[in-house]
């Protein structure tokens, strides 16, 4: 372990990376109109995606990042589902024709929190709406603890073929200390009904540096987590942001582990996962060898999105729901976040698209350059910047960093080809930073680099 490294890096904040340019630099100069337009060129005889955002959860976990709240009622779940579903319909009238669709995500919050009926209606409005490819992948995020099997039933008889399940960590310490009690049990009894109702791939999330959790807490949870034989698994640093997050505050930061601690726990998650058989993928994720994320690492078609590594090769995706992110060819879209702005806007039936980001030519050459390292952790600078008429000496802006890094043993760079050394997978947003044009200039907060 590079724990020089992890004390030499982990303190700065970067983005995570998941798109270039990042969601604080979107704007309200792209909004409605400009959607409306985006969405009137998209190229219809090529496969998009479809992200669903379902901003409710039946209790807050205090760790959480995501745009979500908390209900004890099924009418505004209901409410809101309906909003999705006159959405879909509002975006397929605007393209003009039934868009086909290659993957199909719903993201949260909880979007198994929906009754089974809602959810069945959700989907077959989108099957109304769009054109679902008959190998489509759908997905979705579950929270094992409230998953129900009328609810698992639903969710084969829809066709979803992936699940995220929500783990974090089994130390019982650390669940109180999230407000996120889930016994191993009720994450085999979901594991159980999804395979037996046909949803066969399974994806784990598990967490490092939350509040009292150590190294070998990590090894505990990830050794039950293997008996499972989930297909990927998504290891994510705790982002503590207690600005932007107030939940946040109800954790003491005095429990936190600094950034050596998480680096450890984040690479004994790793070697423990490598030892089970499992393949690295990028900086965060693991997948078994003939899973299709390995297979497009070794061929290199692997991509990065708001989701995390994906094959999913669609140049449009499609956000629907509060707070919502898409990506068009032209740039990004992003709806209103507050569940009660998004509604308005779509009983006037408008498109609830706020903000946005149209892309220049200098950021789609920055966006592939940042790509390759997250998802390959090396980069031909001269071939990507043959494609888009560049000098490869002006692919860097912090020079120094690089430098830095080359320095300390983490990058080695020869004829412009950069590689992330072993050992240093973990800093991959720090060697992507030095390619961000954007970052010098930005005042948000964002996530340690370790």
């Amino acid at each position: 372990m590079r724990s020089d490294l992890a004390q030499s890096y982990g303190q700065d904040r970067l983005p995570r990376y998941t798109s270039y340019p990042t969601a604080p630099h979107f704007s309200p100069a792209i909004g409605e109109d400009v959607y409306r337009r985006w969405l009137k060129s998209v190229p219809t005889r090529q496969p998009a995606s479809l992200y669903l955002h379902v901003p409710f959860c039946r209790s807050m976990c205090w760790y959480c990042g995501c745009h979500t709240s908390v209900t004890k009622r099924d009418d505004p779940i209901a409410i809101y589902a309906s909003g999705l579903r006159t959405e879909a319909l509002l975006v397929a009238e605007a393209i003009g024709q039934r868009l086909p669709l290659s993957h199909i995500h719903f993201g949260g919050g909880t979007p198994t929190i929906m009754s089974p009926e809602t959810f069945a209606d959700l989907v077959g409005a989108l099957r109304y709406s769009f054109f679902v490819l008959p190998d489509a992948e759908i997905a979705v995020e579950i929270d094992p603890r409230t998953l129900t099997e009328p609810m698992t039933e639903a969710l084969g008889y829809c066709g979803v073929n992936r699940a995220s399940l929500g783990v974090q960590s089994f130390d019982p310490a650390v669940q109180r200390a999230i407000n996120r009690r889930q016994s191993f049990e009720q994450t085999a009894t979901s594991v159980e009904r999804l395979r037996r109702a046909g949803v066969s791939k399974l994806n784990f999330d598990l967490l490092y540096g939350l509040p009292l959790q150590t190294a070998d807490s990590c090894l505990d949870t990830v050794a039950r987590c293997v008996e499972l034989r989930p297909d990927r698994f998504s290891v994510f640093g705790y982002a503590h942001v207690p600005s932007f997050k107030k939940h946040q505050r109800k954790i003491a930061e005095e429990s936190l582990p600094d950034s050596v601690e998480r680096h450890v726990q984040s690479e004994t998650i790793a070697q423990a996962l490598l030892d089970a058989g499992y393949v690295r993928i990028g900086l965060d994720h693991f997948a078994l060898p003939d899973d299709n994320l390995a297979v497009a690492r070794r061929e290199g078609r692997l991509r990065r999105n708001f989701q995390g590594y994906t094959d999913d090769s669609a140049d449009t995706l499609i956000g629907l729901g509060a707070s919502a992110i898409g990506r068009m060819p032209q740039g990004f879209v992003q709806n209103a976040v507050p569940t009660r702005d998004y509604l308005a806007r779509i009983v006037e039936d408008r498109l609830a698209t706020v903000k946005g980001y149209a892309f220049t030519e200098e950021d789609r050459f920055r966006a592939d350059i940042i790509e390759r390292i997250m998802c390959d952790l090396a980069v031909d600078l001269p071939k990507i910047s043959k494609l888009h008429g560049r000098d490869p000496e002006s692919a860097i802006v912090d020079r120094s960093r690089i430098e830095s890094l080359i320095a300390d043993g983490a990058v080695t760079m020869f004829d412009d080809r950069l590689s992330v050394n072993d050992g240093a997978e973990f800093l991959a947003r720090s060697v992507a930073s030095a390619f961000d044009a954007h970052l010098p200039r930005s005042a948000a907060t964002h996530s340690r680099a370790v």
